[in-house]
């Protein structure tokens, strides 16, 4: 595996409908879509047009809606051996959610949560290449741009996210009445942990992926049956965010300059 522990390394939506699911995230973010090949799940593997796989989407089955699953974006996040992560992460607090799997020509996995209910995967990949669904060396479009933690215990979260994989805190930003945006370096900067609203029902990854126009995208949302819930707002570096939904209730974000609005 080319990456190290504690990279994010892969993004997967579940979802209930994949067909619908592909419509408007092709259009909204002009990704590719392709079987995985794997026999036994039906997965589909996001490709960011002209550049490299980054993610995946699964269908959900009437035995994981069984289990509790509802539409959600998961970030995958390397580990050097799944089993010993997961063994830690149990001590410090966090929880197991699916056994270590593994997925033949892929690597091992395993889906957990943090002590607050954050749901996140760890992998181990075969791969000898460096994933590059994490923008980390420079602004892609189609890829992530930004991984995003929202939970009420901002500390608490950056003391189990340091601990495991080596994460420091590198800044903060003062939004006020909403509290601090600690920003998140892993070599590079790799996202921010915020105090989340407290009608969110609980804590949660969120990543925003890159578009080149944001007005445009919101517009392609809107059309494509999705739903802005904030923005378009400014950020730091004449770039603008929004949060939305997607058809199936999946939240999603996204990044990207005003090039063509006011």
């Amino acid at each position: 595996m080319a990456n190290k522990h504690g990279d994010f390394i892969w993004y997967e939506l579940l979802t209930d409908n994949t067909d619908l699911a592909q419509s408007f995230y092709g259009n909204v973010l002009d990704w590719e879509f392709n079987d995985s090949g794997q026999a036994e799940m039906d997965y589909t593997i996001i490709t960011a047009k002209a550049s490299a796989d980054i993610g995946g989407m699964l269908q959900i089955t009437p035995e994981m809606r069984a289990g509790g699953a509802q539409p959600i974006w998961l970030g995958y996040i390397a580990a050097d051996d799944v089993d010993a992560c997961i063994d830690r992460i149990i001590t410090t607090g966090g929880t197991e959610i699916m056994p270590a799997t593994d997925i033949p020509d892929v690597g091992r996995i395993a889906m957990l949560s943090d002590p607050q209910g954050a749901l996140f995967y760890i992998m181990r990949g075969l791969s000898d290449e460096t994933s590059l669904a994490f923008a980390a060396d420079h602004p892609r479009d189609g890829h992530c741009a930004w991984n995003e933690l929202m939970c009420s215990n901002p500390a608490g979260a950056r003391s189990f996210y340091g601990k495991e994989f080596g994460w420091i805190k590198d800044g903060e930003m003062d939004m006020g009445p909403m509290g601090t945006y600690e920003f998140l370096r892993h070599d590079h900067m790799i996202g921010a942990i915020m105090p989340s609203p407290e009608a969110m029902p609980r804590p949660m990854w969120n990543y925003y992926f890159r578009v080149a126009d944001i007005d445009i995208a919101v517009e392609k949302v809107k059309a494509g049956g999705g739903t802005i819930l904030t923005g378009p707002g400014p950020i730091p570096g004449d770039e603008y965010t929004i949060q939305g939904l997607d058809p199936q209730g999946a939240a999603f974000s996204l990044v990207g300059q005003r090039k063509a609005g006011a």
